[in-house]
């Protein structure tokens, strides 16, 4: 077999699974002007939170009898907020041809239970001061052995120390700090609650991804780095993630 033939048997892409963060914009009236306004308060009282969110709009609950959706004006007024439309939930036959007509992906009415979503800007400013809760003390998480693909290793509260290997497609999360004493190939997500004063230590950086309190690198960015391979420590400065030789 030629080099031509093995590098075309070499596969360019996996399909993986994935939990991710989507916001439901589940609408109960088809009054756009009204949703404009009240989207607008919303955005006043936490910007951050409505800057390039996904999004998927939820139709299934419209009621009957105020007329057909213009979907395509509704996904304008959305992005004019800082939402971005992935999908819409829909059941009625003329919204999913709306869709359709889009090239909008179309999900099925939802049975699980929802929860409403509180932007924390807004509810700092709506909730009455309290005193800080006293921090839980939790020991750091240890790993001796090698942490191999599809794997997910969580430390709540606290630090993980993985004494081993990390493969491609396993994925370590903390609270805390993470610290990875062996060759790092997987993602590595430290401060995953927001502390942004957490750190990722690898002893050999080859990771897929690597992230700090949301701010993240995946491996096209990391495998410019001149310390690609090396010993490193990943901090975050802002909104940028530092790459430094330990």
């Amino acid at each position: 077999m030629s080099q031509a033939d093995l590098l075309d048997q070499d596969p360019v892409f996996q399909l993986k699974g994935s939990m991710l963060a989507i916001t439901v914009l589940e609408l109960a009236h088809n009054d756009l002007e009204r949703l404009d306004r009240q989207l607008a308060d919303k955005v006043a009282q936490a910007p951050n939170f409505f800057q390039n969110t996904p999004l998927v709009l939820a139709l299934d609950k419209l009621p009957d009898g105020e007329g057909n959706l213009d979907l395509g004006k509704l996904m304008q007024l959305c992005r004019s907020h800082g939402l971005r439309t992935l999908a819409i939930r829909a059941n009625r036959e003329e919204d999913i041809a709306a869709a359709n007509v889009l090239d909008l992906p179309v999900l099925p009415p939802s049975g699980a239970r929802e929860r409403l979503v509180e932007p924390v800007e807004a509810r700092k400013k709506s909730e009455k001061p309290e005193k800080p809760a006293e921090p839980v003390f939790k020991p750091s998480k240890i790993i001796t052995t090698p942490v191999r693909g599809g794997q997910q290793i969580y430390a709540q509260g606290g630090d993980l120390i993985v004494l081993a290997a990390v493969s491609a497609g396993a994925e370590l999360l903390a609270d805390g700090n993470i610290h990875v004493y062996g060759p790092m190939r997987g993602r590595a997500l430290a401060g995953v609650k927001g502390d942004s004063k957490a750190r990722i230590f690898c002893q050999q950086m080859g990771a897929e991804m690597l992230s700090v309190a949301g701010q993240y690198k995946t491996a096209e960015d990391l495998r410019r780095d001149p310390l690609w391979g090396q010993s490193v420590q990943v901090s975050l400065s802002g909104d940028v993630l530092n790459i430094t030789r330990l």
